[in-house]
């Protein structure tokens, strides 16, 4: 089937209860003079190569958190324009409608389960400090490779929390009591004082590729992206362009052939692949998928429980994020190049068939062809494909246990990242049409030097043509409209609910803008669905229930934005700090 269990084994836990208990020594140095023999220490742990690994195990396994990598990602998903919800679920929509709270779910998880993974890698640091003698001489780039990823990891779980809650109280000693109340700092401070030094090493001491029996542990690529990702964050457009393109041009990776490899168990670790988060759904059988953590009470999972909830109903999930009708039109007029042969005949994008299911999908879903009377309703025009089981299983699992890893850094992710890079460091369009168009090229989609070269401009895509009567728009290439596509178009396209676009949208600027536009649409959508029921004999909406096809809504208009855009402000962009943080921390000035 696939090397998987090489793939999951470095999340092996077994010893996490060692290695968390050392967090709770030298609290206790001022209260008892006499030293417990039996408790375990950094100095009676830490003592060689074998229980560092076993220590960095713990600090990777905090990667299949689900707020991290699993299902409590949905709540993040469906605050952008590529998906909503349904009112009727009181979890999601408060995220939906931008109501969330420091006592919501996400908020809360996020921000725990992202400090015990940077308390894990903390241990294993705070390890090598006190105990140099643990490698031997011989062994020294096996110990930084050690620390290498223990800074990785660490840098990426704290770029998680800056990026979320607007900045992160800085921890970095793992002893119990040290650094527990502890103020909070920018973006900007935890950037400069902990995940840039920790990339950078990060960058200079791990291999570019690891053996198979190593598979899944974080590499040079991965640094360099991320540090490249940091460094676009900060608008150093020129430093982030160099970046990417140390990794573009390192001959390591590829594009997959087939954009549907990346979100599936047998493309795990593909050519494309540059971080991902391992998940099994065979080991630990009967744990629940959201139980993924080890503890002297339960076996985790080792498996994911997100595809249960965005998978359809009618096939064992929960439906709770719903690709927009923006993001369903984009899909469809993401128009087919009938002389590529990635399509195989098709006329849906790749990524559109590897992406959301719509009434008239090609092909079957979940083993069975799509029926327009049997599910596509309640104004739920397309179903969300990507990260569910829709390809391989009849239903998803019961126990909400999936086994498709979650992949936070792709290459085209990267040359995305590297097209807008070179056009804000120099206005460089040629270059970001070449990588835009190798990432339309790959899903099998006309290209924009195809249309440029046919017509002198290409479509705006994100101007929708199903609304009002509007007819489609084209713009010349220039600085602004290629960023505009890059922003409102292809990422949206290619990244689709890959846990990008809230930060994408944040550090653009856009939310606000984005969120009215789309209402726009929508009111008119309502106001069109309001005329149906007056006048059943109009033709303003099509006869399947609402809206222009190939974009059908069936039963009802869906309002995702009407909420949104009335609550959109500034003081939505980042989570508010958790309430149990504010309360037990006195160093915190809100």
């Amino acid at each position: 089937m696939k090397s998987q269990y090489k793939m999951k084994n470095i999340f092996l836990k077994f010893l996490l209860g060692a290695v968390c208990i050392l967090s709770l020594t030298r609290c206790g140095d001022d209260l008892l003079e006499v030293e417990n023999p039996n408790a375990i220490t950094v100095e009676r742990f830490f003592n060689n190569p074998t229980q560092f690994n076993a220590a960095l195990n713990t600090v990777y396994a905090a990667l299949q958190f689900q707020s991290i990598s699993g299902s409590g990602l949905q709540f993040e998903m469906i605050q952008t324009d590529e998906a909503g919800t349904e009112f009727f679920y009181p979890r999601q929509i408060v995220h939906a409608n931008l109501n969330f709270g420091d006592n919501s779910e996400q908020v809360i998880n996020k921000w725990s389960q992202s400090y015990i993974g940077i308390n894990r890698a903390n241990q294993v640091l705070l390890g090598l400090e006190e105990n140099p003698d643990a490698f031997d001489p011989t062994e020294i780039e096996e110990r930084n490779q050690v620390e290498a990823q223990a800074r990785f990891l660490r840098a990426f779980y704290y770029f998680q929390i800056a990026h979320t809650y607007n900045g992160a109280v800085l921890r970095t000693d793992p002893r119990l009591g040290s650094d527990a109340s502890a103020p909070f700092i920018s973006i900007e401070e935890i950037t400069n004082q902990i995940i840039m030094p920790d990339l950078i090493f990060a960058k200079n001491n791990l291999p570019q590729t690891w053996p198979d029996e190593d598979l899944g542990r974080v590499t040079w690529g991965a640094a360099t992206a991320m540090l490249g990702k940091v460094y676009l964050f900060q608008e150093d457009w020129s430093q982030a362009a160099s970046e990417f393109r140390e990794v573009i041009d390192s001959g390591i990776y590829a594009l997959a052939s087939d954009f549907g490899d990346n979100f599936s168990v047998m493309g795990e670790y593909n050519s494309e692949s540059i971080l991902e988060t391992p998940y099994s759904a065979e080991l630990n059988p009967g744990a629940p998928g959201g139980q993924v953590d080890d503890t002297q009470f339960l076996t985790g999972a080792e498996a994911s429980a997100l595809a249960r909830d965005i998978g359809q109903l009618r096939f064992g999930g929960f439906n709770t994020v719903l690709p927009t009708y923006y993001m369903h039109e984009l899909f469809v007029r993401d128009e087919v190049d009938p002389n590529n042969p990635v399509n195989d005949g098709n006329v849906q994008s790749r990524r559109m068939r590897a992406s959301i299911a719509p009434i008239n999908d090609e092909g079957p879903f979940y083993q069975v062809a799509p029926d327009p009377a049997n599910g596509w309703a309640f104004g739920q025009s397309a179903y969300t494909k990507k990260h569910t089981n829709w390809e391989t299983l009849p239903s998803e699992d019961v126990n909400s246990r999936s086994g498709i890893n979650f992949r936070h850094i792709r290459l085209a992710d990267v040359f995305l990242m590297y097209a807008e890079a070179v056009l804000e460091a120099n206005g460089d369009i040629n270059t970001a049409i070449d990588f835009i168009d190798q990432v339309r090229a790959r899903s099998g989609v006309i290209t924009l030097r195809q249309y440029i070269n046919d017509q002198g401009e290409f479509p705006e895509f994100h101007k929708s043509i199903l609304v009002d009567g509007r007819t489609q728009t084209t713009v010349a290439p220039s600085v602004e409209s290629i960023m505009t596509h890059i922003r409102r178009v292809e990422r949206p396209l290619e990244l689709y609910i890959e846990g990008h676009r809230w930060k994408d949208l944040v550090r653009w600027g856009i939310a606000g803008q984005v969120f009215n536009e789309l209402a726009e649409d929508e009111r008119w959508r309502l106001d069109a669905e309001a005329q149906e029921i007056a006048d059943p004999n109009n033709n303003i909406l099509n006869l399947f229930g609402g809206g222009n096809p190939p974009i059908f809504i069936n039963g009802r208009v869906r309002p995702d934005f009407t909420q949104s855009s009335a609550n959109y402000g500034p003081q939505v962009d980042y989570f508010p700090l958790p309430a149990r943080e504010v309360q037990t921390n006195d160093q915190l000035n809100n």
